[in-house]
């Protein structure tokens, strides 16, 4: 499915959602849980919104997500860590080695 790119009143797909630090690649998403697949949505107020499929239960939407980017992203797990929003549905995610260019286009995402 094509990555939508819409965007509400107010709201840009601008890039603010991704920047590098270091070595690393810095993400500002917001994860929807329990929705019954999981996929990249679309950038909303400098966020990337991503559905999974895994409840927000016990950590599972936290290891789901990160099994998720390291599926698409095509790098190893112990890559990807949450820096913030352990139990929160916006979370900041680290990716080491890549930068924000490569993700973006991994992620199939038109800015």
């Amino acid at each position: 499915m094509p990555f939508s790119n819409r965007t509400r009143a107010g709201s840009e797909t601008r890039g603010m959602w991704i920047k590098a630090r270091g070595d690393a690649a810095i993400i500002t998403c917001r994860v929807h849980p329990n929705t019954g697949r999981d996929a990249v949505k679309e950038v909303r107020d400098d966020q990337l919104v991503i559905n999974l499929s895994a409840p927000a239960v016990e950590g599972k939407a936290n290891e789901a997500l990160v099994r998720f980017l390291s599926k698409r992203l095509k790098v190893a797990k112990s890559r990807i860590s949450l820096i913030q929003g352990e139990k929160n549905r916006n979370k900041v995610v680290a990716i080491e080695g890549m930068d924000p260019s490569e993700i973006v286009s991994c992620l199939k995402i038109n800015q």
